[in-house]
């Protein structure tokens, strides 16, 4: 796997804009989610390590989404191809994914739209930094 061509600056951009879009999300939502998924704010644990893990899953993504998208481009990733697969990738695992697993875990398609929402402006925006960007200054 050739690292070489990551735009790195793009990684750590699109990994934070991500984190800063989920943390918009599920606060507007956090009502709604928080009856979707079934839990008690005052039976909760509060913790960093689940916004710290967060980003650090938003890095590997933006890794991930940049060696993906330049390969495909052979090495010139756009706009559009950031769009175009944050969107296939979110389709073909993301909305599985959840689908499969929430209803295995007994919870409402709530959760389902509120979660997959949030993952889907998640793979949107670490594409479009990641296309917009392009490939690593050589």
């Amino acid at each position: 796997m050739d690292f070489s061509a990551v735009n790195w600056l793009a990684v750590i951009v699109a990994a934070i804009l991500a984190w800063l879009f989920g943390a918009g999300w599920y606060t507007g939502l956090s009502k709604p989610w928080l009856k979707a998924a079934k839990l008690d704010p005052a039976t909760m644990k509060r913790s960093l390590l689940p916004f710290l893990i967060s980003f650090i899953a938003e890095l590997v993504m933006a890794l991930v989404m940049a060696l993906v998208v330049g390969a495909v481009t052979g090495g010139e990733p756009t706009l559009l191809a950031g769009l175009v697969f944050g969107f296939v990738l979110w389709l073909g695992f993301v909305a599985t994914t959840l689908s499969v697993n929430h209803r295995y875990e007994n919870f409402g398609w709530d959760l389902t739209v509120i979660d997959g929402g949030h993952w889907l402006g998640v793979l949107l925006i670490i594409g479009a930094v990641v296309g917009w960007f392009g490939a690593a200054a050589s």
